[in-house]
């Protein structure tokens, strides 16, 4: 007589397929991640000031931007909005200030603006309602 033995069902799931999945994946974001990052070209004046340090508050500063073409850009917690008009950053960074009051604010301008361009920006974020507004530099060591 032949006796049939009972087979066992595996309940094992077969993780192979999801790290495959996982490493495409993980090539295709290393890949495009570079691709994604946006901002304006500014070469901005070279300056041996100190960098700061730790903003106030742990908060990320409100960057301001006036190019070579006098457009306006702004940029707060890593994303760059714009260009706008003078009226419309007025706007824009009034609003910010009122969700988060006491933010600090910087103005980038490129080396090649005039003095009047940045004066104006600093006249428009004070419209807005900045406390005070900073100036932003590069190093004189770097390139």
């Amino acid at each position: 007589m032949y006796v049939r033995k009972k087979r066992r069902l595996k309940a094992e799931i077969n993780v192979v397929p999801y790290i495959d999945v996982m490493l495409v994946l993980l090539v295709i974001f290393m890949v495009t991640t570079p691709l994604i990052t946006q901002g304006v070209k500014v070469e901005l004046p070279k300056s041996a000031a100190e960098p700061i340090k730790q903003m106030q508050d742990g908060k990320t500063p409100l960057v301001a931007t006036v190019d070579q073409d006098g457009l306006y850009y702004f940029e707060k917690d890593g994303k760059q909005q714009g260009p706008f008009t003078a009226a419309e950053l007025t706007v824009e960074v009034a609003s910010w200030l009122t969700i988060e009051p006491g933010t600090q604010v910087i103005v980038k301008g490129d080396r090649k603006v005039s003095y009047d361009a940045v004066i104006r920006l600093i006249n428009v974020l004070k419209a807005a309602g900045a406390p005070a507004v900073g100036l932003m530099t590069d190093n004189v060591d770097a390139n």
